[in-house]
């Protein structure tokens, strides 16, 4: 083995080697969500100016495979503003409180109702808004439809005997709405399901949705430079050196 050979830091270039793929991975990686990020919120802005459509034609379209996540529709709900209703954990502007989420029956094909976010109260607040099934007045909501977020190892288990829900697990919360055949989207309500009652706070489009993913691609990708530059160094210092470690002194 020849002398440079035994020189080579072979240990320091494979951990060198593996810290650069794994941070020229995260500043990929974020690359890619700025894209994914940049035509989300195109599409909201676009969203924000345009007129409701026909819930029940979007229905349709869903059954057929189409995208909907974020479209705004108008649907005419039966007994909304009395329905039973299932309380979602949430978090809004700082302040702990829950969802109203109740079904709203239709007759579009394949799907038989849709889940409806009525809207946001704060814990302050104990009452609720009053059941009565035998309530048959109908209530039109104007709201977007939303893809719902997946379960992460941080959410808690729902709790459907106690009415504790975390997550918006649509068949497990259509099951326990008994409400057929549910659509795979929420329709989160912009219009009160019972405007007379100020305490339900409707959840309109977010207005500033963070988009710092280029940032954090420069950061990772800055970080993956001055790993090379360090490397680079300690490198050169070590052939410069005779393959000695910082320090050591010369054998006379």
């Amino acid at each position: 083995m020849t002398e440079a050979a035994r020189r080579f830091p072979v240990g320091l270039t494979i951990a060198a080697g593996v810290c650069l793929v794994i941070l020229v991975g995260l500043g990929t990686w974020q690359l890619q969500r700025l894209s994914w990020k940049e035509g989300l919120l195109a599409k909201i802005a676009a969203l924000q100016a345009a007129p409701a459509t026909s819930g029940e034609a979007a229905l349709e379209q869903i059954a057929a495979g189409a995208d909907l996540d974020f479209t705004r529709i108008r649907l005419k709900c039966v007994g909304l503003a009395a329905a039973p209703y299932l309380e979602l954990f949430s978090v809004r502007e700082g302040k702990a409180g829950v969802r109203l989420v109740s079904a709203c029956r239709v007759a579009s094909g394949r799907y038989r109702s849709i889940l409806v976010d009525r809207g946001f109260v704060v814990d302050e607040v104990s009452a609720r808004p009053p059941v009565d099934v035998s309530d048959l007045r109908p209530v039109e909501v104007v709201g977007v439809l939303r893809q719902p977020e997946p379960a992460n190892s941080f959410s808690p288990a729902n709790d459907a005997g106690a009415n504790r829900w975390y997550v918006r697990d649509v068949p497990a919360m259509a099951a326990a709405l008994k409400a057929d055949a549910p659509a795979p989207l929420v329709l989160m309500a912009e219009t009160s399901s019972n405007p007379d009652w100020k305490a339900l706070d409707p959840a309109p489009l977010p207005a500033d949705i963070p988009n710092r993913h280029l940032e954090y691609a420069l950061t990772w990708y800055g970080l993956a430079a001055a790993l090379v530059g360090v490397y680079a160094a300690m490198l050169w210092r070590t052939f410069r050196r005779g393959g000695r470690r910082p320090g050591e002194e010369r054998k006379s």
